[in-house]
């Protein structure tokens, strides 16, 4: 018997925002093969500092962990965003210290996650729907630090990584600016999957899925 823990945040769990329909869980519950099973154990809100915790409730049958986590740590540092500044340099130097803070916390977290001794595929964090274009490009070029930071983690780590940001592509794939709908969260499902059997070679030994 294989099962699969998902970790993280709002990503994963997705159901507050799915008007009754299916849920990321859901999904994956309905593709996997018999002898599979998953469970729900990240939280809406969670940032990677609360991981940890989340780990707390593993148990013995548990044979592998998917990790989405950092879009919350990432919204707690918006201020970025409409911080005044003389020049772009300043812009890039702000982006680094929040990216920095992040770094610190996800280390945290992705070593937690391997001190079970279990395969873990982390996820990268998609840019989101936000309605003013604008607004939307600087999300997106701000993320590009902390998604950074990720691929960073796994290329040292050897670990797999699914990108998001390939998978939710479009606005239907969207209950809100930040959160997956019915739609999106099938798609998620798929991927994680995917992410568990396959992957092309990308830099120094991590693996990523798209």
């Amino acid at each position: 018997m294989q099962r699969i823990a998902l970790l993280g945040d709002s990503i994963f769990d997705n159901a507050p925002y799915t008007a009754g329909g299916p849920a990321v869980i859901d999904h994956l519950r309905r593709l996997l093969l018999t002898g599979w099973g998953a469970d729900l154990l990240a939280v809406d809100g969670a940032t990677a500092r609360e991981v940890p915790q989340q780990l707390q409730h593993l148990e013995a049958a548990h044979t592998h962990l998917v990790l989405s986590v950092g879009g919350n740590d990432a919204l707690m540092r918006a201020d970025v965003l409409e911080t005044p500044v003389h020049s772009s340099g300043e812009a890039f130097v702000l982006l680094a210290e929040a990216a920095d803070e992040f770094e610190k916390s996800y280390r945290a977290a992705v070593t937690s996650c391997l001190g079970t001794e279990l395969p873990l595929v982390i996820c990268t964090i998609y840019g989101g729907n936000f309605p003013e274009p604008s607004y939307q490009q600087a999300v997106r070029m701000a993320l590009l630090a902390f998604n950074d930071v990720i691929i960073r983690t796994a290329t040292e780590l050897d670990l797999r990584v699914l990108d998001l940001r390939y998978v939710c592509t479009t606005p239907a794939d969207y209950a809100n600016p930040i959160e997956p709908s019915v739609a999106g969260g099938a798609k998620i499902a798929d991927a994680i999957l995917r992410a568990l059997v396959q992957g092309r070679f990308v830099g120094a030994g991590a693996h990523i899925a798209t």
